[in-house]
């Protein structure tokens, strides 16, 4: 890429930002823009690689390494991204890939997976191509294991998540209305699957989630909580907290799959909390959803389910009885929307569904591998119909409770 060629992104990405905060007073115009990276790329040489990350102002910058994948951590302030899609995919020296985005509201992240032990060297900035741009070099040097892992001990606590919005939920104590906790998947910096346009499953999920949470919200029946209503990372752990902070008494986590090597698989999957996978495709899934903290720069833990005693374990049993009944309702009313999976009920250890008092489930969308699954995701007709069967499912789920409440002549 040419200097003229970076040039010109950065010039073009301040304009947008620009125009998106036309109107606003000239003092707080700087600060509305924010900071833009308009390119990036990987230099190796002789046991180091340096990342350098051109941004329009100088920033401060955090760095820690992790192991069980080997990663580096880079946090910066909010930083807009405009950089080439294919950015972060090609290996070169130390970095196999690296994924960049929005890690909590005000903070970014950047991840490299390392090919190596490898530990930080230098940080330092450069002269940017525009006046007061940057660019910001970050080198990394091998290093052997013991010192890659006395350094990852040593930072262990920097890489700790943010709670995401359903975190601070209470439940108002003179509502007595049901509370819906619905959990678009993946965010941030973690884009989930890619689809065949390049669309990410973190954006069609959370579309997805706004469209189900007003259909809910329109009927006045239900109180509903997005576990994040942004393009922002939210642990997994954070994901069942804000759940139980909310006192919920149903979570929907929303995704949308994908599968290479060819094969033609697609339709809708609804999916029940479980130690054990109902069929390997299903175990696999659920590993791949579960790494998703590592994904994003995050120690998950061990993630053991908060069961640890005789009462919470009746109570998990319970709750996992309506969650199966919760799940049969809703297959029933998408199958004349929506094209089903040639399975579309399983069960597999999904660390989201790990509530013990919360009936959960987990809905596959589709597949983002595939044409057809895809031209639905993309349609706001069938989305409309999706939402408003998975609607119907509800208030079928929580029929006897809203009838005691005086709510039967409401529902369908």
């Amino acid at each position: 890429m040419t200097r003229f060629t970076r040039l010109l992104r950065l010039l073009l990405a301040l304009a947008c930002l620009a125009a998106g905060s036309h109107g606003a007073s000239a003092a707080g115009a700087q600060a509305a823009a924010g900071v833009v990276a308009a390119d990036v790329a990987l230099e190796s040489d002789a046991g180091r690689t340096r990342f350098r990350i051109t941004l329009s102002r100088e920033v401060a910058v955090q760095t820690h390494v992790m192991e069980r994948p080997d990663r580096l951590i880079v946090d910066l302030p909010e930083v807009t991204f405009h950089l080439p899609p294919e950015s972060g995919r090609k290996p070169s020296g130390l970095v196999s890939s690296y994924r960049y985005g929005l890690f909590a509201p005000g903070r970014s992240r950047v991840v490299m997976d390392l090919a190596q032990p490898a530990t930080v060297s230098a940080i330092r900035t450069e002269p940017g191509a525009f006046a007061g741009a940057v660019v910001l070099v970050i080198e990394l040097t091998r290093t052997d294991r013991d010192t890659f892992r006395k350094a990852a001990a040593l930072n262990a606590s920097a890489a700790q998540a943010q709670p995401g919005e359903g975190g601070g939920a209470a439940q108002a104590a003179q509502d007595r209305r049901p509370v819906i906790v619905i959990d678009p998947g993946h965010g941030g910096i973690d884009p989930g699957a890619n689809a065949l346009t390049g669309a990410y499953e973190k954006d069609i999920v959370l579309g997805f989630a706004r469209s189900l949470k007003k259909q809910l919200e329109a009927k006045g029946l239900y109180r509903v909580v997005l576990t994040r209503d942004q393009d922002v990372f939210v642990s997994l752990g954070d994901r069942v907290r804000a759940a139980r902070a909310a006192r919920a008494d149903l979570f929907i986590s929303i995704h949308a799959d994908s599968i290479s090597g060819g094969q033609e698989v697609r339709g809708l999957t609804v999916y029940t909390g479980s130690e054990r996978a109902s069929d390997a495709d299903s175990a696999q899934l659920a590993d791949r959803e579960n790494r998703a903290d590592a994904a994003a720069g995050v120690d998950a833990g061990d993630g053991a389910d908060e069961v640890s005693d005789i009462l919470q374990d009746l109570t998990l049993r319970e709750t996992r009885s309506f969650s199966h009944r919760f799940a049969g309702s809703l297959v029933g009313e998408l199958v004349s929307v929506a094209r089903l999976n040639k399975n579309p009920r399983r069960e597999a250890g999904f660390r989201v569904l790990r509530a013990y008092d919360v009936p959960s489930v987990l809905v596959e969308l589709g597949y983002l591998s595939s044409r057809q699954d895809l031209d639905l995701l993309m349609s706001e007709e069938w989305r409309g119909k999706a939402t408003a069967a998975m609607a119907v499912a509800v208030d079928r789920f929580f029929a006897t409770r809203l009838a005691r409440q005086g709510a039967a002549a409401v529902l369908p």
